[in-house]
Formats: C-alpha cells, sequence, structure tokens
C-alpha cells in the first residue's frame, strides 16, 4: 500500500483558530526517534468483569430474601389480590423467589456475622460507608441502612460479592491474624484493584506490565491477569470460610461469563426497571471516594440504555426491517450492563514521555492521531472476533424478532448495512419456508408452534455480547466521533442526549478507545473488544501481542504519511461499512457488502487484496465480500506491511497460529473451544439440537464450574512456576525486599511443597481457611516480586494502567 506523503485536502482543511495544523502534527511525530508501540515501548494493563453468583437454598440466600421482604413483593401480592396485576406475574415471580430445584443467585449479595471481621476490617467497613471517604466529617452515606442490620439479636452485614473480595484480603492480611507487616502492606496496596462494574465485580492491573519480545508480548500481561483470577478464587474460597458464608448456606463464587444470566434475564421481565437497579445496582462501596456518586451514575446508565433500546425499535422502523405494527417490546429494564468482558490497555512510554513534557505531542496532537489510529485499527478488529474471544449464545425461533435479536445494532450502523446484515443473519439462521422468509409474529403460543411445525430452530451466534451490548456508538452526520478533533466526543454526547439514544455525562462507547494522558496519565488505547479468553496463555496472550501489532502498523501507516484522516472519512456511512465486518463475524454471517465506490480508500486497498469479491447480484453498486476472504486480506496486510513489526516483536509464530484458527476454528479458535466445551457439558452434538434456554443454560454452568476450574488450574501452574524460582532463590529482589515476610510465612518449608500439599484441596474446594491464607500469602508475594520487577523495568512505582 502506497500513496504521496503529502497529506490531502481533506488533511490541510482540518483545524480550528487554536489547533495546531495536521502536517505539523505529523511532522512533529516524524521527528519522534521510534513509531510509538514498537519493540519494547509497550506497557499494558487490563480489566475484568466477572460474573458473581451465591449458590444456596432460597431461605438462605440474599437475593431470594430480598425480594420476598421488599415493599415491591407486599404491593404487588395486594396489587394481585384485588386485580390491579396479573396473577400470571405473581405466579412466575413467587415460583422465582421460592425455588428449591434452583440453588445458583447470579448477582446475589451475601450476608456476613459482623462478628466474624477483624478489628482492622470492621473499621475498613465504617470507612467504605462514609459519604466522602477524603471527608469523615461528612458522616455517612444516606444508604447505610442497606449494608448493616440485625437479625436474632446479632449484626450482619450485607454486601455484593465484589466487596466480598476486598474484605476477605483484609481479613487474610490483618496483622490481628498475625500477619507480617509486609503482607499486610501488600494487601492494602491490591484493596483498591478489587472494584465493581455496574452489577459484576471488576478488578484492574495490580501493576504496569512491559511488554517485551524476551517476555512474550501478552504472555506478560496474561500472567498478571491469571495471577489476578487466582487470587481472586482463593479469596472467595477464604471468605466462604473464615467468614462463614458456607455456615450460613452461602457459597460465592466469581468467573468470566459474557452473557446476562439466563434467569436473571426472565427476573428483569417480571419487575419494574428501579426494583431491578436497587437488586442488581453495585452500591460502588470500594474503589471510589464518594461510593454514592459512582452509584447514581450506575443508574444512570442503566436508564440511558433501558431508554435507547426502545428508541431502537423506531430505528428499525424507519430502516424498513419492521414493516407492520405488531412488535414485541423490549422491557423497559434493559439488561445488557450485566454483560461481561475484558479490557486491555496498551501505553507508549514514547508517548507518554512526550506528553508528560509538553513537547512535541500536546492534547491537539494526541486526539488527532488517536482518532486516526482507533479508524485503522478497527478494520482489524473482525480478526480477532471469535478466534482470541467469543461468546456463544442460542437463540430459539420466537427470539427473532429484529426489536430483540438486533439489540443496539440499530445505534451502531446505518439503516442500509443493517438491513443488509439482518437479511444474511436469517439466511443463516434458515428463517425460510419454501424460499420465503418468516419470522416470528409476536404471541409466544404462536411463534412456538410455527416452530414445531416448520422445524425452525434459530440460530447459534459466535459472541452475542458485541450484538446485545452498545459496545460503539455511531456518529451523527455533524459530529463524527474520530475526526481528531479535540471535544469532538463531548458534542456527539450532546447530540446522541437529543436524539434520546445517550446521556452526555456518560462516557462514549466504543470498541477502541484513547486513553488521553491528561485525564488518565499516560497515551494509549484501551481494547474494549475482547469477550470471553478460554486460556490466558494460549488465547489472551496471542490477542495482547495481535493487539500491540495492529497499533504498531497504525503508527507507521501515519508516520510514513500513507494514511490520513482523509483516506478514511468521517461520518456514520463510513463508520457503519467498516464495522459491519466486525458484527458480522460476532453473528456469523457469511458475507457483508461495500459500496464499490466508498471514499474509504483504506478499505479498497484491503479489498484488493481480498478473494472472491464480485459485484454484488441483489445490491446494485456494492462488492459482495466475504468475511472470512476479507479476514485472509488483513493477515496478508499485516506480514506484507508490518514484516519489520513482526521481526521486531518475534510474532512469526503467534500469526501463523492466527492464521490457523482463520482458517479451520477447529485449531484453536476460541469460539470452537468454548462451544466444545458447552456441548460436552450438555450433552448434545450440536447447539441446535437443543432449546436456546437449555444451551445457555449449559454454558452457564460450563462457565461457573468446568472453564473456572480449568482457569484457576491455569493460575496455579503459573504460581508453581514462580514458587520454585524463590525456593531456588533465582529471585534477588526477595532478598532485598520479601525475604523476612517470605520467612514468615514458610518458616523452615519450602514455598513450592507447601503450595502442592494444598492444591488439590483447593481445586475440591475443601481446604481449610488457614491452608488458604497461606496460599494467599505465597500469591500476594509472588505478584509483589513481578510488580517490583514490572516497576524496575517501567522505572514507574505505579501499580495500575488501567
Amino acid at each position: 500500500m502506497s500513496r504521496d506523503a503529502s497529506l490531502d485536502a481533506t488533511d490541510r482543511s482540518y483545524g480550528g483558530l487554536d489547533a495546531p495544523y495536521p502536517d505539523r502534527i505529523l511532522a512533529d511525530l516524524k521527528a519522534m526517534t521510534r513509531i510509538p508501540f514498537s519493540a519494547d515501548d509497550v506497557t499494558a494493563g487490563t480489566e475484568n468483569e466477572l460474573q458473581a453468583a451465591v449458590v444456596g437454598h432460597s431461605g438462605d440466600v440474599d437475593l431470594p430474601l430480598a425480594i420476598r421482604s421488599s415493599n415491591y413483593f407486599k404491593n404487588f401480592l395486594k396489587r394481585a389480590a384485588s386485580g390491579e396485576s396479573p396473577k400470571r406475574v405473581l405466579a412466575q415471580l413467587t415460583d422465582y423467589v421460592s425455588s428449591e430445584q434452583v440453588q445458583v443467585w447470579e448477582n446475589s449479595w451475601v450476608r456476613i456475622r459482623t462478628a466474624t471481621f477483624s478489628p482492622s476490617t470492621r473499621a475498613l467497613i465504617s470507612r467504605d460507608v462514609q459519604a466522602d471517604k477524603s471527608d469523615p466529617a461528612a458522616g455517612f452515606r444516606q444508604d447505610a441502612g442497606r449494608f448493616i442490620f440485625n437479625l436474632d439479636g446479632e449484626e450482619w452485614l450485607r454486601v455484593p460479592v465484589s466487596y466480598v473480595l476486598k474484605l476477605a484480603l483484609a481479613q487474610a492480611t490483618s496483622h490481628e491474624e498475625g500477619c507480617h507487616p509486609d503482607i499486610t502492606r501488600i494487601g492494602e496496596q491490591l484493596m483498591a484493584h478489587f472494584l465493581n462494574d455496574n452489577s459484576s465485580p471488576e478488578t484492574v492491573s495490580f501493576y504496569v506490565t512491559p511488554l517485551s519480545p524476551d517476555t512474550g508480548m501478552g504472555q506478560a500481561a496474561a500472567k498478571e491477569m491469571a495471577q489476578r483470577f487466582l487470587l481472586t478464587q482463593l479469596l472467595l474460597l477464604y471468605a466462604n470460610e473464615r467468614l462463614g458464608l458456607r455456615a450460613s448456606g452461602q457459597r460465592a463464587l466469581a468467573y468470566f461469563a459474557p452473557h446476562p444470566p439466563v434467569r436473571q434475564r426472565a427476573l428483569n421481565t417480571l419487575v419494574s426497571d428501579a426494583f431491578y437497579r436497587e437488586l442488581f445496582m453495585n452500591p460502588c462501596l470500594s474503589g471510589w471516594e464518594r461510593g454514592e456518586e459512582k452509584y447514581r451514575y450506575m443508574q444512570l446508565c442503566h436508564e440511558v440504555l433501558s431508554r435507547s433500546q426502545l428508541n431502537a425499535v423506531i430505528k428499525l422502523r424507519d430502516a424498513g426491517i419492521i414493516t407492520r405494527n405488531l412488535v414485541v417490546l423490549p422491557s423497559l429494564s434493559n439488561i445488557s450492563l450485566a454483560n461481561n468482558g475484558t479490557h486491555v490497555s496498551l501505553g507508549s512510554r514514547i508517548l507518554t514521555e512526550q506528553a508528560r513534557r509538553a513537547s512535541g505531542y500536546s492534547p491537539h496532537h494526541e486526539k488527532y492521531i488517536g482518532d486516526l489510529v482507533i479508524k485503522i485499527v478497527e478494520h482489524f478488529f473482525p480478526l480477532f472476533v471469535g478466534t482470541y474471544s467469543a461468546a456463544p449464545y442460542r437463540l430459539d425461533f420466537e427470539d427473532f424478532h429484529p426489536e430483540r435479536a438486533l439489540g443496539f445494532l440499530p445505534h451502531e450502523l446505518q439503516a442500509t448495512h443493517l438491513r443488509m446484515l439482518w437479511r444474511r443473519w436469517k439466511k443463516k439462521a434458515r428463517l425460510t419456508v419454501f424460499g420465503q422468509p418468516v419470522t416470528p409474529l409476536g404471541p409466544l403460543w404462536l411463534d412456538k408452534l410455527l416452530s414445531t411445525i416448520l422445524r425452525l430452530k434459530g440460530d447459534c451466534v459466535t459472541d452475542f455480547r458485541l450484538v446485545d451490548y452498545l459496545v460503539a456508538l455511531m456518529s451523527t452526520s455533524e459530529s463524527p466521533a474520530l475526526d481528531g478533533r479535540v471535544g469532538n466526543d463531548c458534542r456527539l454526547r450532546q447530540d446522541l442526549s437529543q436524539l434520546g439514544i445517550f446521556n452526555e455525562t456518560m462516557s462514549v462507547y466504543l470498541l477502541y478507545k484513547l486513553r488521553s494522558y491528561r485525564t488518565i496519565g499516560f497515551s494509549g488505547f484501551e481494547g474494549r473488544h475482547y469477550s470471553l479468553f478460554e486460556s490466558f496463555g494460549e488465547d489472551m496472550a496471542d490477542g495482547i501481542t495481535m493487539q500491540v501489532l495492529v497499533t504498531a502498523l497504525a503508527f507507521k501507516y501515519i508516520t510514513a504519511g500513507m494514511i490520513g484522516h482523509g483516506d478514511i472519512p468521517d461520518g456514520p456511512d463510513i463508520e457503519s461499512e467498516r464495522r459491519q465486518f466486525i458484527f458480522g463475524a460476532a453473528i456469523g454471517v457469511g458475507t457483508c457488502n461495500v459500496r464499490q465506490d466508498t471514499s474509504n480508500r483504506f478499505l479498497q486497498a484491503l479489498l484488493a487484496r481480498t478473494n472472491r469479491t464480485r459485484d454484488s447480484r441483489r445490491y446494485l453498486g456494492y462488492f459482495r465480500v466475504r468475511v472470512n476472504d476479507y479476514r485472509a486480506a488483513l493477515l496478508q496486510t499485516i506480514e506484507e506491511d508490518g514484516q519489520d513489526l513482526i521481526e521486531q516483536f518475534r510474532a512469526h509464530d503467534t500469526v501463523a497460529r492466527l492464521k490457523a484458527r482463520v482458517a479451520s476454528p477447529s485449531q484453536g479458535a476460541v469460539s470452537h473451544k468454548l462451544m466444545k466445551g458447552i456441548l460436552a457439558e450438555s450433552g448434545a452434538r450440536s447447539p441446535l439440537h437443543l432449546p436456546a434456554i437449555e444451551f445457555n443454560g449449559a454454558a452457564e454452568r460450563y462457565y461457573r464450574e468446568t472453564l473456572r476450574i480449568r482457569q484457576l488450574t491455569e493460575g496455579f501452574d503459573l504460581l508453581e512456576d514462580d514458587l520454585k524460582r524463590i525456593d531456588e532463590d533465582h529471585c534477588e529482589i526477595v532478598e532485598e525486599q520479601l525475604r523476612p515476610a517470605l520467612r514468615a510465612v514458610l518458616g523452615s518449608e519450602r514455598a513450592l511443597s507447601l503450595l502442592r500439599e494444598s492444591r488439590h484441596r483447593i481445586l475440591n474446594e475443601s481446604a481449610d481457611a488457614q491452608s488458604l491464607r497461606l496460599c494467599i500469602h505465597l500469591t500476594l508475594l509472588a505478584i509483589a516480586i513481578d510488580a517490583a520487577r514490572a516497576a524496575h523495568a517501567n522505572q514507574d512505582e505505579h501499580l495500575c494502567h488501567t
């Protein structure tokens, strides 16, 4: 790919009165000694959203107890008795809270006797329920009564699982438990990394990970995430034993699962949106100075997305996808915030240092170049979907109402591409009878009858999280999100707020997001396109390496003058045109369509390398492009244009593995691996041999138990490697900083021996609190050693990159 190094007229017209011209921005970028995000310039950090659940009888677990004791439920009973509310809904709600057949309650809170806490842990709780943690005079939060109550003369704490992680860490490292001061200090440092995200527990990187070819690039970041997941599991096992959860009939769990739980989705249709928020929105006790403000923001997000979901119905009508007045309205309470994914942030030492010095890399530079990088990188994201992460999901025939199945896509794709995608999806799902398309009519009993008579089974998609969640807001014609101008995100939020799609106080949702030095403290990008990894070392590591590679390739194009903003124009039609391949890959459709006269010159160059592209017979003026052929062209582009970068990163094997996954999903694609595990869990040969509720339920069981244990085992294997090096004195930093703490933990024993004694009992959840506490301390020491080594490599003492 080549073009004249001079910028085109579109680029030269950029800029306001106080904005530097693009040629000056690019000249400053070219003056840098190396290309940003090249080898040894990259640091990484990750955020994980986990699924929480509490296992137990309905009489012991908080969620059903909270519903039964609520005024909402009591009022519903009275209204149903007087005929004001449907008795059918009451029967379903009563069955939900009283069922003894189901003993898994996703996103339930837990109840803990406060007598089980040490004095320092109780002091931590008192601080966290303050209205402003930086101002004790502000008093307690107005909702503090939600968390502390008395039962049979005992004081209890009622909190989400996300907060239990912090409490367990505080308890396991408290000085009252006889911990060495260094262990207590490490625990206190890491508490801030256990947060919350809407309904889910969220953890963020314990330390900034330097990515280097010598350490396998993405392998280092994947190891840190595996360490964090291991510690998360140990803390919950410890809470179950030491904090008395198991004794009171509760077993708390946290695990990777990308979709809102089936039962929570069903409950969402039975209760009001306000009561749903009361049950599931996280109160933000941990990680925020003013937790109530963050809690109100979470509620705002839920209200906005619920309204936005309703507005999507109007867009579907305007697009000609809904052609009759009969529609199935979405619930007034949207559940998409219960989706869980992983965010991977990459930082550039070069750009961060330039921004810190404010010499040649101003906020205008960062925004102009950053937006262009995002537009380039988005073209490569179809390579990631299903290969490195996935979220398999089953839809029955009766789920194929466009207002349900298409989720937030009406706000992410232009009407033409949305119609094309919907048509291809119906064809993939074989929703035809005698060659004519058939979609559900509305009444559930009729749709089920049609499904049975006509043998319409629906579909199974590759990554439903990318469809069911608002992952990338589409620009408006007047306010492009990525035109390189400072403040464009504010203008877009205002436009979308006026349209009822978004709220101007919320952050713009993008698949690849600029991390601004002035806002976050480093200069880089956040990848938000990952759903569920099957393995840390196999999938996540390669995914991060490829994320770095395509980001560096984008900077190479820009510094060489090969691509400018004018080559990828801004506007909803051009955004939609490139993003349709991402959503097409997520659904699993075979083809997409591109205008033959598209003004996206970068996409034109990619299509020139795409085999079997032909004129569309159905859509005049469009090319018909096979998604897999487009992926192959992306790989060819990386290999040819990024050959020097592949050499730098020593990523030949990574690229080869990706080629194998793309060519044949059975060669390691995550979509295939997850599907294989789910089918083994269900005992079925194909997802279409099961109703959606059974397949999706089997997926949840697989994530909750089988995959959780497999990923926990992966974390243990990495910890064993670390402890082996500690035993052999290969960690020089131990002698300087952590040797006293290590002696206090081990005594005369060897670290690896102690871990192996407990490993089997931990995996089958039969370990006692003392064994779990010992393993927590060993894990903390291993994390501290890696954090110190990373800080030395980064010449930075900061622990967090997110």
